[in-house]
């Protein structure tokens, strides 16, 4: 069952909120945007760490990291990857720009950037490095180590990944296929590593990582042919996210689910015509509902001055004068032109509900049900910002802070392709599970639940007790998640890695009758 009702500040933008953080909107990079042609769901992600937390960044760095970077510098490299700026949240822990595809997140030691579509987000790989060297002055090497900048920081870890494309052969630039991506890394970092996780002939995801303290590629790198590594059970070579890493910002984990084959019904939530339907009923009903209210206190009033001589009065010019008629409409004269007897026609409709923008993203925030994944009874300084495009599509970031650390911050980030022909959602977060109280297996069914897929994946990289060298404690976390209602598990795939666990799962809805997934590419 879809929530329809209106939330509360549905008209306003994600900074109306009391307490919300800092958030300005680009109204300039909102016009003429249009979805229409929008056909590649599945996201590019990249993380590029420079140290392993926000407590431990070098010493020479900003005190505030990449922070301190201005937005309009991260705006010029985002030119680089073809996505432009929508709003931006900032906040004390980090800074959430919401994008034309996708999102961007810039914490004071990493920045993480997720772009769909046919954008280029390795080409603005060296950018981010020269950035972070000159903007946040992060430990760098200087000369053309990188190419195209004349600086670029060393980071610590990089990580890149994403699903299988549905349509690869309309990327651009290094995207074209995923040896050219793997090429790409191979020429910034020195000894970086492949893998595709999943069937080759089935849903699979392909990773990218450096060993922690990456050391840049020297000049002048011979091109290479590098086979992909495929990861079994037993290899201890990849050591992804951390090794020996400093978790002094609390435990680090990842939980992302792709989802493919949207239930039409579902869907339709996130469609423009549908979205302003619902908030134009809801808008009204909520009109007449406290006309009605209004008629019913008014009533009483009368009745408790009906024979009692009590005297009403208005004002005339300056005047005041006495009222004659025992019948008195109050709202006559409000200042928002509503009467008791007016009509819908007479009342006034807020034109930000009928076009694509913030208004109605937070309307499909609250009536999807996305805003009350990480609640705010729970979060109570959580902030969504959220879009909806034209004539369809759906992008939010959630910002959410820690009810019980301070200085703590996580974040969940939304996105939505709803055509029929190649609908997509994706759903990640990095809020770990101990701190809602709840298991995985119950964010993955409510967010499952929104949009009722055809099939999805489910990643989870968890740091891991350094005790747990038999994997016991990973196994067992994971098969609390074996089982998501309504859904049978397909694939399950779950690697021992160096300070980190990552377990990989692959589900198909028990009616689902689509056939065979759409691989898109295959092989290396």
């Amino acid at each position: 069952m879809v929530n329809t009702e209106i939330p509360k500040h549905c008209t306003a933008s994600p900074s109306s909120f009391s307490g919300t953080p800092l958030l300005t909107i680009n109204r300039e990079a909102t016009v003429d945007l249009d979805s229409t042609n929008s056909f590649e769901g599945p996201e590019k992600l990249l993380e590029v760490w420079f140290s392993a937390s926000p407590l431990s960044l070098p010493e020479a760095s900003a005190p505030g990291g990449l922070k301190v970077v201005p937005s309009e510098v991260w705006k010029e490299m985002l030119d680089l990857v073809n996505c432009k700026v929508l709003s931006i949240v900032e906040s004390e822990d980090v800074d959430a720009y919401l994008l034309s595809e996708s999102s961007m997140f810039v914490f004071p030691h990493k920045l993480i950037l997720k772009t769909c579509g046919t954008t280029t987000l390795l080409s603005g790989l060296p950018k981010i490095l020269e950035i972070a060297a000159l903007g946040a002055k992060f430990p760098h090497a200087l000369g053309d180590t990188v190419r195209g900048t004349a600086t670029a920081a060393i980071p610590y870890r990089v990580f890149y990944s994403r699903k299988n494309f549905l349509f690869p052969d309309r990327q651009r630039g290094p995207h074209r296929s995923w040896r050219d991506e793997v090429k790409s890394l191979d020429r910034l970092f020195l000894g970086g590593s492949a893998y595709m996780i999943g069937k080759m002939n089935g849903q699979h995801w392909y990773l990218y990582l450096t060993e922690p303290n990456t050391m840049l590629t020297p000049p002048a790198t011979p091109d290479r042919e590098q086979p992909v590594k495929v990861l079994d059970l037993g290899e201890s070579r990849l050591r992804a996210k951390a090794q020996a890493m400093d978790l002094d910002d609390g435990q680090d984990e990842t939980l992302e689910i792709l989802m493919t084959d949207l239930d039409l019904e579902n869907a339709q939530q996130f469609y423009l015509d549908h979205a302003s339907a619902v908030a134009e009923g809801q808008y009204f009903q909520q009109a007449h509902k406290a006309r009605k209210e209004m008629r019913t206190h008014l009533g009483s009033i009368n009745d408790m001055d009906e024979g009692e001589g009590i005297d009403r009065f208005r004002a005339n010019g300056g005047v005041i004068e006495k009222i004659c008629d025992d019948s008195v409409d109050v709202f006559s004269n409000t200042s928002d032109g509503y009467s008791a007897s007016a009509s819908d026609d007479e009342l006034t409709y807020p034109q930000e509900l009928t076009t694509e923008g913030h208004a109605l993203g937070t309307v499909v925030s609250d009536s999807s049900g996305l805003s009350a994944v990480y609640p705010t009874s729970r979060y109570p300084d959580a902030r969504v910002d959220a879009y909806l495009f034209t004539p369809c599509g759906f992008s939010a970031n959630g910002v959410i802070p820690s009810p019980d650390e301070e200085g703590s911050t996580h974040y969940f980030t939304v996105h939505v392709t709803p055509e029929p022909h190649c609908s997509y959602a994706s759903f990640e977060t990095n809020v770990p599970a101990s701190q809602t109280g709840r298991e995985t297996a119950d964010v993955i069914q409510q967010v499952v639940g929104i949009f009722k897929p055809g099939r999805f994946s489910v990643t989870l990289f968890e740091a891991k007790d350094v005790a747990d060298e038999d994997m016991s404690n990973a196994k067992k976390k994971a098969s609390k998640w074996e089982a998501i209602k309504g859904y049978r598990r397909v694939d399950r795939i779950v690697h021992d890695l160096e300070g980190y666990d990552l377990v990989f799962k692959y589900y198909e809805r028990f009616d689902w009758e689509g056939g065979a997934p759409r691989l898109g590419e295959v092989g290396f």
